[in-house]
């Protein structure tokens, strides 16, 4: 049980004033602690606990003046409060002032006075010591305030960098597991991608002011954005016009190719109507989707503070040369896709493709549409 006693350190050179001391304090609920000399009264006080110090001026060794002098150069009592036992004097009443004394009784002390002084500088040291206490209460709720802020925006960064190339449903899943390790470190993965840009881009940029430009991309990208969103692909980057998204990584899915064809498709049909509001501007703007299925290396690449989750191998590359070559609104497709497709995606053969850097031609196939209203991820119908 903590003692919340008020604690006085009584010091004098004579016991029978220590115990008529004691005898006065101790009956009010007071906690008496006595030295006999100055010596012992500046080692007993770092440990003391005291409130309160009671001093006689005279005393062997060194006296109540430079007793009370050393207080004041303590780490931590400098302003405990400290009381002269003086003699009726003015000349020491003004020493004991001088020393840093905050209040003096003189011998033979009156018992009214005595008690009425130190209860009074008793109950300024609580307030003092409630202020401090309250004052490192306070630095502490600041420190784990600015800690937690800290925390809360290291954590929004982290989010809003995930966002940028993942899933809704994986940065769901990040954020519940803590974890982005497992889900982000390097890795081999069967993934199938798809890339797409807009034909007639260059020249058009060329030619418009930045404004118009910027614009067009802003209408563009947000709606492949939400496509991407919804037929939950995984973005890589936008370069541009040019876009890249890849399927089964992160997360595995059963169907990445159907996804990648069924999500091509809508995203063909959107832009289609976007064109329709560029052409009334002037701008004759197309587009071009390049899917291809294959190994890569996935994983976090970047450095300190910018970081991007990305796929490399041939598959990419592939893609994004089968995107190249495909004419406006249409989406081509390498043979392993159109083959795991089957039952979804509706084609037609283009024959074998001359793509640069590649060594053999590519076989590949022209997606026309799907082959029956397959339902999305999100519950609506695209076809």
């Amino acid at each position: 049980m903590v003692d919340d006693r008020i604690t006085v350190l009584a010091v004098d050179d004579l016991p029978q004033n220590l115990r008529l001391l004691d005898a006065v304090l101790s009956p009010r609920g007071y906690r008496v602690l006595t030295a006999t000399s100055g010596e012992a009264a500046l080692e007993m006080l770092p440990d003391s606990g005291a409130d309160l110090v009671l001093l006689d001026v005279v005393m062997p060794g060194i006296d109540g003046y430079e007793v009370c002098r050393r207080i004041r150069g303590m780490p931590g009592l400098e302003f405990l409060p400290v009381v002269m036992i003086t003699a009726s004097g003015d000349h020491e009443k003004l020493h004991a002032i001088e020393a840093g004394a905050d209040d003096f009784v003189t011998k033979p002390f009156d018992q009214g006075e005595l008690l009425a002084r130190v209860a009074n500088l008793a109950r300024i040291k609580r307030y003092q010591d409630t202020i401090e206490r309250q004052a490192v209460e306070l630095a502490e709720w600041n420190g784990e305030l600015e800690a937690r802020v800290a925390a809360q925006v290291d954590e929004l960064e982290r989010v809003n960098r995930l966002r940028r190339f993942l899933p809704p449903q994986l940065v769901e899943l990040v954020i519940d597991t803590g974890d982005d390790d497992s889900f982000l470190g390097s890795h081999r993965r069967e993934i199938v991608v798809v890339f797409c840009d807009l034909r007639g881009f260059t020249a058009f940029a060329e030619s418009s002011e930045p404004e118009e430009v910027m614009g067009v991309l802003g209408e563009y990208h947000a709606a492949l954005g939400e496509l991407i969103d919804r037929f939950e692909g995984t973005l890589e980057r936008f370069t541009g016009d040019g876009l890249m998204v890849f399927f089964n990584d992160p997360i595995p899915c059963e169907d990445p190719a159907a996804r990648a064809v069924q999500m091509s498709v809508a995203m063909r049909d959107r832009v289609e109507q976007l064109a329709e509001g560029w052409s009334r501007r002037g701008n004759d703007l197309g587009f071009g989707v390049g899917i291809a299925q294959g190994y890569a290396t996935l994983g976090r690449i970047g450095f300190e503070g910018r970081s991007d989750y990305a796929a490399i191998g041939s598959v990419t590359n592939l893609a994004a040369r089968l995107c190249a070559a495909a004419a406006p609104s249409q989406i081509l497709v390498a043979q392993r896709v159109f083959g795991a497709t089957d039952g979804v995606a509706v084609g037609e053969p283009v024959g074998e493709l001359e793509l640069k850097g590649f060594s053999r031609p590519v076989r590949a196939y022209a997606v026309t549409g799907l082959a029956r209203a397959a339902d999305d991820p999100s519950g609506e119908v695209e076809g």
